[in-house]
This record gives structure tokens, C-alpha cells and sequence, in this order.
């Protein structure tokens, strides 16, 4: 059986935040009933089924901590009634501070949930009110300690710097506060500034300032950013996390496995609103719009669904692409040796002249087999991903 990986999209919230450019928004508890039934429905109808073992699930969203803890043990179900599983997969929920309780989080580790992902973003309570969180940083410390409390043991914790306002002093004390903590896992991203969120209305020009070299006026300039992407990763590191991919960062053995498995090319199932899919060499998407998807998963016919998901076959230089791009996200690169595996030919012959130049000019290392990004080249990723489109 191979090996396959689940994600279960929740597209709803208690309201969006200022820079949210996901597929989430608030609605009302009939419309997430209905959401939840053709939900249901859709991983019920998953064909070929027996062909995979499931590694690890992840509730993600919008906000996954919104439903009631039963309407998630439904899912659970329905996903243990249709798939095997592996002995002990990792299962993970994202979690609003502002919309868990004790209940909830005593529940979600009784349903076999292992890892949990709290979308903090900041211990800045005048932060936290300017991206537009739900949560104070005070409501977080209680929630964090239940769900110690609950029994887990593998925490995320999700943080966003380059905020408007933030300096690299505010950014550090938030570090520190948070692994005062002890996560096992932090996630820690830059804020890009999305079209069609409230933020791109306020900052955009000044985002624009900022990439010409200019001065911003609202946020922090080029030099501060980067005075605040290396503080990341030099105050996590002496705390004991090691980078093990480009915004991620794990105490040993924490890093996330269903994370992993998509930068690594191992198949996956997308489950409701928008999700997407890769299974054997091909990518599916479900639709963006609400009532068609309620429409077609509603009825629990193949034929139905089948109206609603776009679908498109990689083909071997897509898969290349992704395989080369993706794994150079992590750390530890990507094996010479799989790639031929997989492939059928060596890296030198189908990017023969992209490698040498890169090398030469420091953004790639080549050593044991494997190439990685230097640590020029992980301030540089996005130019030297874009290197391996063919």
C-alpha cells in the first residue's frame, strides 16, 4: 500500500483577519452543518481506496477550532471508515487562541489527535489588535497551558514578523516569550502583503517603497526585516530548534511529517472546499465556490463531484520542477541519488546549466550526495526555486 497523506480544509472562521487572503469566512452554524455533511460525503465517495495507507492527517482552514469538537470526531470517523491507517499517524488541528477551550482540547486529544498548531502571530497584544486577532496574548497562555494540560506533547506555534509598526526589539521579545514556552515547533513567517485583504488597501505603496530600497513609511524597512529574519534563527537555535526547512523550525524528531511528505512528492488527498489533491501523478482541485461544492457533494455521487474538481496530469518536467524546488525548501536539500531514481537521469543532465552557475555564485552547496541551498541562497530562495522551471 502507499502511502498517502490527508488534508481536511475548514473554510470557516469568526471573522477575517486584516492580512487573510485563504479561503475562509464567517458563516452561520447551518451553513457549517451543511458544509460538514457534504464533507463527509466527499471522503466517503474517495475512489481507490485500497490502494493507500494513511500517514498523518491535517485539519487546517480558516479556523478548524471553530466546529464543535464532535462535528471533528465525525470526520475523523468517516476518514477511519474509509482509509487504513498506519500505526500511530501524526494527526494535527490548527487552533485560533480565541476560539479553543479546555473541553475542546481534552476532546481533541482523546480522538487521537497528536499535534496541535496555535496561530499566535504575535505577543503583542497592539499587534495582535492590528492584524485584526480574535485573541490577547494572555488568552493564548491559558490555552497553550490547557492543552499541556490535555496531554500534548507536540506543539506549533505560528508567528509573523515584519509587521506594520514592528521593530526588530518588539520581534525579539516575542521570540523570547514564546520560547519561554518551550514549543517543540515554531513557524515563523514574514507578513506579505496579499491583493484583495484590507492590509494591500493600507500598505501596499508602501510595500512597493520598500522593494525599490526606499523608506517605508508604516513598515519596517529592508535593513530591520532583516535584522529581524536573522535574529529567527539565531535566538531559535540556541533555544535547541534547528531549521529543518525555510520558515520551520523543530526541536529533534518534531519536525512536522505531513509538511514533510509535501515537500518530498508523497501523494496526497484534499478534502472540501478549494483542496487540492496529488495522486498518481495527478493534481486535483476542488472548486472555490461554496454552493457548487455543497451542490455536487451534497447528492454523494462521483459523477456529481466530478463537475465541481478540476484535475491536470503532471507531466515529467512538472514533476521535475516540483521535485527540485519544493525539496531545496528543506534544509537537508534533495538527494542526487533519488532524483535519478525517480527520473531516470541524472540532475547534471537536465539542469546542466543552471547547477554549475548557481554553485559558482555561492546560493547552492553540493556535498554527501546532496544539494542545498547555502545560507546566501535561503535569503535568495524564491530567485533560486525559480531557477529550476524548465
Amino acid at each position: 500500500m502507499k502511502n498517502l497523506e490527508i488534508y481536511i480544509h475548514i473554510p470557516f472562521c469568526v471573522k477575517k483577519c486584516a492580512y487573510c487572503d485563504f479561503l475562509s469566512a464567517p458563516a452561520s452554524t447551518e451553513a457549517q452543518r451543511q458544509y460538514l455533511l457534504a464533507l463527509l460525503r466527499e471522503i466517503r465517495s474517495f475512489p481507490r481506496k485500497e490502494e493507500y495507507e494513511v500517514v498523518s492527517v491535517f485539519f487546517g482552514g480558516g479556523t478548524p477550532s471553530i466546529w464543535p469538537s464532535d462535528w471533528i470526531e465525525m470526520v475523523l470517523v468517516a476518514l477511519h471508515d474509509t482509509f487504513s491507517f498506519v500505526n500511530e499517524p501524526e494527526i494535527t488541528i490548527e487552533c485560533n487562541p480565541g476560539t479553543a477551550d479546555v473541553s475542546k482540547l481534552v476532546a481533541y486529544r482523546s480522538l487521537g489527535i497528536n499535534r496541535i498548531s496555535f496561530g499566535l502571530q504575535s505577543t503583542d497584544d497592539r499587534e495582535l489588535r492590528l492584524l485584526g486577532r480574535i485573541h490577547s496574548f494572555e488568552t493564548f497562555c491559558e490555552i497553550y497551558a490547557a492543552a499541556r494540560q490535555a496531554g500534548f506533547s507536540n506543539v506549533n506555534i505560528d508567528l509573523m514578523s515584519a509587521l506594520p509598526g514592528q521593530t526588530p526589539e518588539s520581534w525579539r521579545e516575542t521570540l523570547n516569550r514564546v520560547l519561554a514556552l518551550q514549543p517543540e515547533h515554531i513557524s515563523a513567517y514574514s507578513l506579505i502583503i496579499e491583493e484583495q485583504t484590507p492590509f494591500y488597501e493600507k500598505y501596499h505603496a508602501d510595500d512597493e517603497r520598500r522593494a525599490k530600497g526606499e523608506c517605508p513609511q508604516y513598515l519596517p524597512s529592508e535593513e530591520e526585516e532583516r535584522e529581524m529574519y536573522e535574529d529567527t534563527e539565531l535566538l531559535l537555535s540556541e533555544a535547541g530548534l534547528y531549521r529543518y526547512e525555510i520558515s520551520n523550525y523543530a526541536k529533534p524528531g518534531f519536525a512536522c511529517f505531513h509538511n514533510i511528505g509535501y515537500w518530498t512528492g508523497v501523494e496526497y488527498a484534499g478534502f472540501g472546499l478549494g483542496a487540492s489533491s496529488l495522486i498518481s501523478h495527478v493534481r486535483y482541485k476542488n472548486t472555490e465556490d461554496m454552493q457548487c461544492y455543497l451542490l455536487a457533494y451534497g447528492t454523494g455521487t462521483a459523477e456529481a463531484a466530478g463537475q465541481v474538481c478540476s484535475q491536470e496530469a503532471l507531466t515529467v518536467q512538472d514533476e521535475m520542477e516540483e521535485f527540485m524546488f519544493l525539496g531545496l525548501r528543506m534544509m537537508q536539500g534533495v538527494r542526487e541519488q533519488e532524483f535519478a531514481r525517480r527520473f531516470g537521469q541524472s540532475v547534471e543532465a537536465v539542469y546542466g546549466s543552471v547547477l554549475p552557475r548557481l554553485l559558482k555564485e555561492g546560493l547552492l552547496i553540493r556535498d554527501n550526495g546532496s544539494i542545498r541551498l547555502t545560507r546566501q541562497g535561503v535569503s535568495l530562495s524564491n530567485y533560486v526555486m525559480s531557477e529550476f522551471i524548465l
